[in-house]
């Protein structure tokens, strides 16, 4: 039986979208119309995000939403002036904490379990939100210290992913892709 969140109308006889075409028809979405992101729909996504895969069941991540007009106008200057930012209704920062992962893993823990981890919620909140019909965009380049000054983010906490969340304005194309078979490798490199 399927999670209620995946179930969105579509072109399909079940009015369901499998989880595959929600991976391939996923797109970067940088413009958005007017209508907020509900909070009934906003709890849905970020559920899926706690559902992510984490080392040792260890959960690092946490969430900052952010509605504030003014404060999206910081954040996108913080995103090396990506100011279309601005244009989502919402604005949810991922964070890891390092030493929750670090409390099991040590340096390892700290330095990319929860970066691992934080990233496999973020591929859920993409993922959560295309299936419920928004779009949303992983923004990755910003000044990570302006951003936890902006948003008074604990020394050991890291903003990792910023994701701006909307209805779409755009329906961008697929990108190409790299052959399949030109990555695999079977038993080493």
């Amino acid at each position: 039986m399927k999670p209620k969140w995946i179930s969105i109308p579509s072109t399909l006889s079940n009015g369901e979208m499998e989880i595959l075409e929600i991976i391939k028809t996923r797109r970067s979405i940088r413009r958005f119309r007017g209508e907020d992101v509900s909070e009934e729909d906003l709890m849905k996504i970020l559920e899926a995000a706690i559902w992510a895969p984490s080392a040792g069941n260890r959960q690092p991540w946490e969430f900052i939403i952010v509605k504030d007009k003014h404060l999206k106008e910081k954040i996108a200057e913080a995103a090396y002036n990506q100011k279309w930012m601005t244009t989502a209704p919402v604005i949810i920062v991922i964070c890891a904490d390092e030493m929750r992962s670090a409390s099991r893993y040590g340096e390892r823990g700290r330095s990319l379990y929860c970066i691992q981890d934080t990233a496999a919620a973020t591929q859920n909140i993409l993922l959560a939100a295309h299936a419920l019909n928004y779009g949303a965009c992983w923004v990755g380049a910003f000044d990570e210290n302006r951003v936890k000054e902006i948003l008074g983010i604990p020394r050991n906490v890291r903003p990792v992913a910023l994701i701006p969340i909307g209805r779409a304005d755009e329906h961008p194309k697929p990108p190409s892709r790299i052959p399949l078979e030109k990555l695999i490798h079977r038993d080493g490199y």
